[in-house]
C-alpha cells in the first residue's frame, strides 16, 4: 500500500480509535503500528504515574524524593509478578486469537485475574505492617523512616490494582484491542494528575497529606483504571469479551498459564530486583546521590516504558502469527519492530547526552541533586542503543510462550554481572555512583547482543502453549 499523508492519518486514527483488523494478514508495517501506536501512548500513561509523584512530591525535600525512590525500587518486585504474568497472558490471549478460539482467550483472561489477585496478597500484607522495617533494611534516612512511610505502605498495600492493570491491560493488547489498553491509563493517570497536589498540599476542602497524598492519588487512579477495564472485558472489546458464565477458575487453563508466567516472572524478578540492589548500593553515598539518581530513574522510565510499548508489540505478532500457522510473518515482525525500537531509543539517548542538566531541573534546584542526575542520564545513555534489542528480544521470546530464555538472560547479566560489577565499580574501586551507572551500561548492553544472538537460532517457534 502507498505510504501517503492520508494513510499514515487514516491508520493514525485507527490507531488510536482502536480497529478490528485481523494482524495475521496484510502489511507487517501496518499492524506494527497498528499496535504500537497504542501500546507507546499505553506506557507512556504507566511511566507519567512515577513522574509526577517525583515532580510533586520533590518540593517537600530530598529526603521525600529519596523515600518514593526506595518504594519504587521495592514496587518493582510487585512489577515484576505483575509484568511476568502479564506476558504469559499476552502469549495465550495472542496465541487463542490467533487460532480464532475466542472462548479460549477469554478463559485465559479469567484464570489470569484470579492469580494476579492472589499474587498481590503478600505485598499488600507485607505493606500494611512492615512498612517502617522495609525502609530501615533498605536504608532509607530518619525521615523516611518517620514520615515517609506512610507512603510506602500505602503503595505496597494497595499493590492488587498494579496488578490487574498490567494483567488485563495484557489481555486487551494480546487480543490486539491496544486502544483499549491505551485508554484506561489516560483514565488513570488524568485522576492521578488532579488529585496530587489536591492531596500533597491539601487544596480546596482537603487536608495537606503530604508524601503520603502522593500514594492515597496513585491507588486511586488506578483503582478507576481497573474498574474501567472489568466494565469493558465484560461488556466486550473489539477482539475479547468475558461472558458471566465465564468467570469460575479453571485449573486445567490456570496450570497451563502459571507453569508459562512462572518465566516470566522469573526474568522480571531477576531483572527488577537488581535495580533494588542498586539502589543500596546508591543510599551509601547519601540522600542527594540517591534522589538525583531517583529523578534520572525516573526520566529514563519516560522512555523505557514507551519503548517497551513499542516491542509489545513484537509479543503480539509473534503469539498470533504462531497461532495461525506463519512462524516466517512472525519473525519478520520482531525485526522490524526492532528496528523502530532502536530508532526511537537512539534519538532519545542524543536528548540526554546533551540536555542531561536542564532535564533533571525540570524537578529540582538542588545542586548535588542535580549533579548526580545529570550524569547518571549522560552514562546510562551511551548504551541506548543496545537497550532497544534488549527490550524487543524478551518480547519475541514471551510472545511465543518461551519465558526460560529470557530468564537465563537476566540471570547472567543482571545478577552475575551487574550487580557484583556494581559493587566492585562503586565500593571497592572508589568510582561511587558513577560505578553504578556503567554497570548498568554494560549489563544492558550485553543483554540485548545475547538476545540477538538467540533469537536467530529460532528455537522459539517450535514452543506451545
Amino acid at each position: 500500500m502507498k505510504l501517503t499523508l492520508a494513510n499514515l492519518w487514516r491508520d493514525l486514527r485507527d490507531a488510536v480509535r482502536g480497529t478490528g483488523a485481523d494482524y495475521t494478514q496484510g502489511s507487517i508495517g501496518r499492524a506494527i503500528f497498528l499496535l504500537a501506536v497504542p501500546m507507546i501512548l499505553e506506557m507512556a500513561m504507566e511511566s507519567i504515574f512515577a513522574v509526577v509523584d517525583v515532580y510533586f512530591v520533590s518540593s517537600l525535600g530530598a529526603s521525600a524524593v529519596a523515600t518514593v525512590g526506595v518504594t519504587e525500587s521495592l514496587l518493582t518486585l510487585v512489577y515484576a509478578v505483575a509484568i511476568g504474568l502479564a506476558m504469559a497472558t499476552t502469549a495465550f490471549v495472542a496465541r487463542r486469537v490467533g487460532e480464532h478460539d475466542k472462548a479460549g482467550a477469554a478463559d485465559a483472561a479469567v484464570q489470569a485475574i484470579a492469580v494476579a489477585l492472589a499474587a498481590s496478597i503478600p505485598f499488600a500484607v507485607a505493606g500494611a505492617f512492615f512498612a517502617k522495617d522495609i525502609l530501615t533494611l533498605m536504608g532509607a534516612d530518619e525521615w523516611a523512616i518517620q514520615h515517609g512511610y506512610r507512603y510506602t505502605a500505602w503503595m505496597l498495600g494497595g499493590n492488587a490494582v498494579i496488578m490487574l492493570l498490567f494483567v488485563i491491560n495484557a489481555v486487551f493488547r494480546g487480543a490486539g484491542d491496544a486502544a483499549m489498553a491505551m485508554r484506561v491509563l489516560w483514565l488513570a493517570n488524568g485522576v492521578n494528575i488532579v488529585l496530587d497536589p489536591v492531596l500533597i498540599f491539601g487544596w480546596g476542602p482537603f487536608p495537606a497529606m503530604g508524601i503520603e497524598g502522593a500514594a492515597v492519588a496513585t491507588n486511586v487512579g488506578r483503582g478507576l483504571g481497573v474498574v474501567m477495564q472489568l466494565w469493558v472485558l465484560l461488556r466486550g472489546a473489539k477482539h475479547i469479551r468475558v461472558l458471566w458464565s465465564q468467570v469460575r477458575v479453571d485449573f486445567v487453563v490456570m496450570k497451563r498459564l502459571l507453569q508459562t508466567s512462572l518465566g516470566g516472572i522469573g526474568q522480571m524478578i531477576i531483572a527488577t530486583s537488581s535495580w533494588v540492589g542498586l539502589v543500596r548500593i546508591m543510599a551509601s553515598f547519601g540522600s542527594e546521590a540517591l534522589a538525583g539518581y531517583t529523578i534520572a530513574v525516573r526520566i529514563f522510565i519516560l522512555t523505557f516504558l514507551p519503548a517497551w510499548g513499542l516491542s509489545n508489540a513484537a509479543a503480539t505478532l509473534v503469539g498470533q502469527n504462531l497461532g495461525a500457522q506463519q512462524p516466517e510473518r512472525a519473525e519478520r515482525s520482531v525485526w522490524l519492530t526492532g528496528l523502530a525500537t532502536m530508532a526511537f531509543m537512539l534519538a532519545v539517548s542524543a536528548v540526554y547526552i546533551v540536555a542531561n542538566e536542564q532535564l533533571i531541573r525540570i524537578f529540582t534546584t538542588d545542586a548535588p541533586v542535580v549533579t548526580a542526575g545529570a550524569k547518571c542520564l549522560r552514562i546510562v545513555a551511551l548504551g541506548y542503543i543496545f537497550y532497544a534489542w534488549g527490550l524487543v528480544m524478551p518480547q519475541a521470546f514471551n510472545g511465543a510462550g518461551d519465558t526460560l530464555t529470557p530468564t537465563k538472560i537476566n540471570l547472567v547479566c543482571f545478577w552475575l554481572l551487574e550487580i557484583p560489577l556494581a559493587y566492585l565499580l562503586a565500593l571497592k574501586l572508589g568510582l561511587r555512583e558513577t560505578g553504578v551507572y556503567w554497570s548498568i551500561v554494560i549489563a544492558e548492553s550485553t543483554a540485548g547482543i545475547i538476545g540477538i544472538a538467540l533469537f536467530r537460532r529460532g528455537c522459539w517457534k517450535q514452543i506451545k502453549i
